[in-house]
């Protein structure tokens, strides 16, 4: 079917208020909970297809989020779509406020390669829980991903609520030049600058969840062998392929020796001797990103790892040392299996350092000392991230996820992925039976005047 044709139908849908009862969203989410848990294992197939996880790590990073993502819609679409009643001045007697969730309409979301599966169904919960119809464009780059995504769509939702729409840059650009009234996009900075200049010459309200360099630090009170577990564990998930995987460690140069023997020890224990013979290990999504990440290890600050396999599309976990701001593998997100460590002198240097850097989507700081840990999450600027531990502060829908100047704008999950697909209309309602003649003209009475002054304070 034509996009213009597609989008007209949704346009209609929507229009007949089909979506707005809260009984069918909550419906239509029970359908597809119910279809996902019935195609659990062919979920798992695709994701392995495409990008090398185990069942284990697609249930943890892409299934088992889902979940909880439908589970706390189910439970409090109810409650969120409610009018929300606020106090009225005085000077507005007589009169109720409220504030009425209220969807946009017709809804596009387009979701990136690394986790095909969660980011493309997360925001299709919120924006469904929202009251809005959607279309759904999945990266090409994940094709059995793609496909069971519209297997899934097509046996819970008629094409005129929810459609997918495959295919690459073409349809991309397709896609943009119609007139949505959302626009949701997960991807690299570049596309999403892409993806905001055709948004803006519509007027469409856009989300834009990006990436970037995002730092990991270790000061000098960290508890070293807990920290290089858990940086293992954040940096390598999904082969690095992680928007808020930790892009870089910057490490005191007090400790930089210990971690970076720890690092190397919780390598061998997670992955083995051999992380191009591990099962469990996936690979780097296509030819071309592999081929741009070995051009970013230069063999002079190899400290551990660096072996690749091209048939495999796999590239080891590999950490760089005596990396400074200049490498090139600091010039742009690394999105894959490579960790350069880079130190500082004193705490305080870390400001300057960041300083003038883009935003991160995420930052991590280990440490043990509460001043060190107050002053990083107050005086840097970045979309969230976690104290002692990488990654888990985007597994809950209780918190919103999103990044901040160069690492994107608008956030979702639970709540405020609700309001994300919302729009808040303000509505005072006033009573017929008192119409008091102070507004209007001819303006005669002073005393009025003192009474509205009044009202106002």
């Amino acid at each position: 079917m034509e996009l213009k044709q597609l989008l007209d139908n949704q346009r209609k849908f929507f229009q007949t208020g089909m979506t707005l009862p809260i009984s069918f969203r909550l419906q239509m989410l029970e359908k597809l909970k119910n279809v996902i848990q019935n195609h659990e294992t062919e979920i798992s197939a695709a994701l392995q297809e495409d990008l090398g996880k185990s069942s284990f790590e697609s249930f943890m990073s892409e299934l088992g989020l889902v979940k909880g993502e439908l589970n706390f819609m189910l439970r409090h679409t109810r409650s969120l779509a409610a009018k929300h009643y606020v106090h009225s001045p005085l000077n507005q007697f007589c009169s109720i406020s409220y504030k009425k969730p209220s969807p946009y309409g017709c809804v596009l979301i387009m979701s990136p390669w690394n986790y095909p599966f969660l980011l493309t169904i997360d925001p299709l919960i919120d924006a469904i829980a929202a009251g809005n119809t959607v279309i759904l464009k999945p990266s090409a780059y994940s094709p059995a991903t793609t496909a069971i995504i519209q297997k899934l769509i097509a046996e819970v939702f008629p094409p005129e609520y929810v459609a997918v729409v495959s295919g690459g840059r073409k349809e991309n650009a397709d896609l943009l030049s119609q007139k949505f009234d959302f626009i949701f996009f997960t991807g690299s900075q570049k596309v999403g600058k892409e993806v905001l200049r055709r948004s803006s010459e519509n007027l469409i309200p856009t989300v834009l969840e990006l990436g970037g360099k995002s730092p990991c630090i270790v000061d000098n009170t960290a508890k070293i062998r807990q920290a290089a577990r858990r940086i293992v564990f954040g940096k390598f998930l999904n082969c690095g392929q992680t928007c808020v995987a930790p892009d870089y460690i910057l490490c005191d140069k007090a400790v930089k020796e210990k971690l970076l023997q720890e690092l190397i020890r919780q390598i061998k224990k997670q992955f083995g001797e051999n992380p191009l013979d591990n099962k469990d290990y996936g690979h780097i999504i296509n030819q071309k990103h592999f081929d741009r990440l070995n051009q970013l290890i230069p063999k002079e600050k190899l400290a551990y790892g660096g072996e690749s396999n091209s048939d495999k599309l796999k590239i080891s976990p590999t950490i760089l040392d005596n990396v400074n701001w200049d490498d090139k593998v600091m010039q742009e997100e690394i999105f894959g299996p490579i960790l350069p460590i880079i130190t500082y002198d004193q705490f305080e240097d870390l400001f300057s350092l960041l300083a003038n850097k883009p935003k991160p989507l995420a930052l991590y700081i280990f440490s043990s000392n509460r001043k060190h840990i107050e002053e990083i999450t107050s005086r840097i600027s970045y979309g969230g991230g976690c104290i002692n531990d990488t990654m888990t502060h985007l597994a809950t829908a209780t918190m919103p996820f999103g990044g901040v100047g160069e690492s994107g704008m608008g956030e979702y999950h639970g709540k405020e992925g609700f309001k994300t697909f919302s729009h808040t209309k303000s509505i005072m309602e006033k009573k017929k039976w008192l119409d008091i003649p102070v507004r209007y003209q001819p303006y005669k009475s002073e005393f009025y005047k003192f009474l509205m002054h009044l009202f106002l304070r």
